[in-house]
C-alpha cells in the first residue's frame, strides 16, 4: 500500500511538472542510476549494472529528444549527450567505474546549475 502510494505521487509530481523541474527530475534519476551502476561495479552484479547503465542512457535520450533547436546552445548540450551516452555505453561493455564517474560529474553539473537558473527564473516571475 505504501509503495501503491510512493508511484501515485510520483506519476502526479511528473505529470504536473513545469518542463523545467522535468529536467531536472531526469537529472536526479540520472544520478540516482549512476549511484546504482556504481554499486553494482563494486559488487560484481553485471545485473544491476547493466540495468542501471541502460536507465541513464534512456534519461540521456530522453533529455536529446527535448531538447529546443531554436536556441544555439541545444547543439552544444546534444554534443555533450551524445558523448556522455557513449561513455555510458562504454561503461556497461567495460564496467568502468571511471566513465561512470565522468559522466556523474556532468550530471552533477548540469544538476546544480539547472537548479540555479529555475531559482533565477521564479525570482525574476
Amino acid at each position: 500500500m505504501l509503495q501503491n502510494a510512493a508511484q501515485s505521487y510520483q506519476t502526479n509530481q511528473a505529470t504536473t511538472a513545469t518542463p523545467a523541474e522535468l529536467t531536472f527530475m531526469l537529472y536526479n534519476g540520472a544520478l540516482k542510476f549512476l549511484k546504482l551502476a556504481k554499486a553494482g561495479i563494486q559488487k560484481s552484479d553485471v545485473e544491476l549494472i547493466n540495468n542501471s547503465c541502460q536507465r541513464v542512457q534512456s534519461i540521456i535520450n530522453e533529455l536529446i529528444i527535448t531538447l529546443n533547436d531554436a536556441y544555439p546552445i541545444s547543439q552544444q548540450f546534444r554534443t555533450m549527450y551524445d558523448y556522455m551516452l557513449r561513455r555510458m555505453i562504454e561503461a556497461n561493455v567495460r564496467k568502468d567505474i571511471e566513465a561512470i564517474e565522468e559522466v556523474e560529474d556532468f550530471f552533477l553539473q548540469f544538476r546544480d546549475t539547472w537548479k540555479e537558473a529555475m531559482v533565477l527564473a521564479k525570482n525574476r516571475g
